[in-house]
């Protein structure tokens, strides 16, 4: 049991993960930062609010009260989202993407463009067709 923990832990892909999770989190707290000191009050003062969280929609209650709903929180976890999103892409997976391509390139495996590979079902249509045409007949029974 201890030996089958002990190869799970050192599987490399467990490890890479692991430190994928504690750089996103660092990463998110630098994005976070970003979004709340510069953009929020950015769009604060398009709204003329101040800052998204002082955006809210005030909506009278049966009883005579007032509900808040804070719009500026769910407008700022937006922009979190989109701007966790976007970095992430053109931080990382765009530059990986491009770098795979090249190294691919440079091995000589480039992909086949507009090459459509035939489905399973188009495989076994085509094998049903061929031991058809060979027509040969079932062997008898003596």
């Amino acid at each position: 049991m201890i030996k089958g923990f002990k190869d799970f832990i050192m599987r490399g892909n467990v490890i890479d993960l692991a430190v994928a999770v504690v750089i996103g989190a660092a990463f998110t707290a630098i994005v976070n930062a970003f979004v709340t000191g510069l953009i929020n009050p950015l769009i604060g003062v398009i709204f003329q609010v101040g800052d998204l969280s002082g955006w809210v929609w005030e909506v009278p209650t049966l009883t005579g009260g007032v509900s808040t709903f804070g719009l500026g929180t769910i407008v700022g976890a937006l922009i979190n989202f989109v701007a966790v999103a976007a970095i992430v892409y053109f931080v990382f997976v765009l530059p990986m993407n491009t770098f795979k391509e090249r190294a691919a390139a440079k091995a000589g495996v480039a992909e086949p463009e507009g090459e459509k590979l035939p489905t399973e079902q188009e495989l076994l249509v085509q094998i049903r067709d061929l031991l058809q045409k060979q027509d040969t007949p079932p062997p008898t029974a003596r």
